[in-house]
Formats: C-alpha cells, structure tokens, sequence
C-alpha cells in the first residue's frame, strides 16, 4: 500500500508497547487490524462480532504485552490471541469451525475435468486445446490501480469460511505451513488441501479476470489504459 510506514524489529515494537508509546500501538494497530478482522469473520456469523473479536484481541495484547516472550513472532503471538477468542466467542454464537477434517464440498478434483483431454484424446490428462491456463503477465496499468487486488479481495469475500482462513493466514498475513496448522489445531495434509482448494478459486476468479484486462491492453477500451 502506498504510504505505509515499515515496521520495525519486533524487539523494538515490544518494547515501545511495554512502555506505551501510543504512536507504535497506532501504527501496528493500522498495519495488522485488516488481516485480523478478515479472519476473525470466518469463526463468528457477522461482521460486528468479528470487530468486537479484533478489539477485545488488543485489549488483551495491551493487558498481556508484559508477558510476551519471544518465542514466536509478535505477529504470530497477536494472531493467536485473535484465533482464541474469535473461536471463543464463535462457540457461543453457536458458531464453529471445525478444521480437525475436510468437509464433503472440500474434497474432489479442483479444476472442472471438460478442461482436460479424455482418455480417447492424444495426451490423455493434459490441458484441452484453448483450455490452457493462460500467463498472468497483466499490463503494468492495471496493477497500478489495484484492480487485480480489488478482484482478489472480493474473491476472498466469496470463499467458504474454512479457505478463506486458511489462505487468508498463509498468504495474506504470511504465515508458514507449521503456524497455521498450530493456529487452527489442524493437520499438515488438511492445510494443503483447504490452501490448494482457496488458491484455485483464486485463480478462477483471475482467468475471468486476464483475458478483459488483455484486451483493453489491445486497444479494445484506451480509458481503461488512462
């Protein structure tokens, strides 16, 4: 994002949190708070429930920031108090997410089969021809703008809830694969099928996406190369 200031060592923010500095909580404040909120609305059923779960989280940071120990990241460390008390108050909305196994609609193949060659077909399993995934090499204008990110923001709006966590946590927060699975108390192999699943979706959405923004590139629209 345009602007936004760099963070700095976390032995620094703890230690300015420690002694109050209101300017450093603000700043992180602004830096974490969007990802936190995306994944606090995945465990609870609205929107101002997840905002109460993101600020009853820093109340809780501010309170325990004294007992911080260094033992993961102080990202890692917030995200953890976010996920305890999303799930805690999801549970009284009668709310859950259950990550311990893969749900029905989260198995199968990802990508729709009619785009592979049949077993009749030469290269039986390949991509069919004009069925190819198509290179993402989007013209320099368009991810200038933020479109790409306005249409990946509103494709991790339309995930189920158990992808978008997941997704949400390793590719938008950046969380490795191991702090994930400790996050959410789930499986190596159930985190790569929820991220594989969420990703593909992604890149659903993105196909629909590319072929408009190359043909404006091609001359099809020149006010959207303005």
């Amino acid at each position: 994002m345009a602007g936004a200031r760099e963070l700095p060592a976390d032995e620094v923010l703890v230690q300015r949190l420690r002694d109050g500095d209101e300017e450093t909580f603000a700043l992180v404040l602004d830096a974490w708070s969007g990802g936190m909120l995306r994944l606090a609305r995945s465990f609870v059923s609205t929107k101002a429930s997840a905002e109460e779960a993101v600020q009853d989280t820093w109340l809780a940071v501010i309170r325990g920031i004294g007992d911080f120990e260094g033992r993961s990241s102080l990202k890692t460390w917030v995200y953890r108090i976010l996920v305890r008390t999303a799930k805690a108050r999801g549970t009284k909305e009668s709310r859950t997410v259950p990550f311990a196994s893969l749900l029905p609609e989260e198995e199968g193949p990802t990508v729709d089969a009619s785009r592979f060659r049949g077993p009749g077909e030469e290269y039986p399993g390949h991509w069919a021809v004009g069925q190819e995934p198509r290179p993402w090499n989007l013209p320099e204008d368009h991810v200038l703008r933020g479109e790409v990110l306005g249409v990946i923001s509103e494709a991790l709006d339309e995930l189920p809830d158990r992808l978008r966590t997941v997704i949400t946590l390793r590719d938008v927060a950046g969380y490795g694969s191991e702090e994930v699975c400790s996050l959410l108390e789930i499986s190596p192999g159930n985190q790569r099928v929820l991220l594989h699943r969420a990703r593909a979706f992604l890149r659903r959405k993105l196909e629909g996406y590319v072929p408009s923004a190359y043909d404006v590139a091609a001359g099809g629209d020149e006010r959207g190369l303005r």
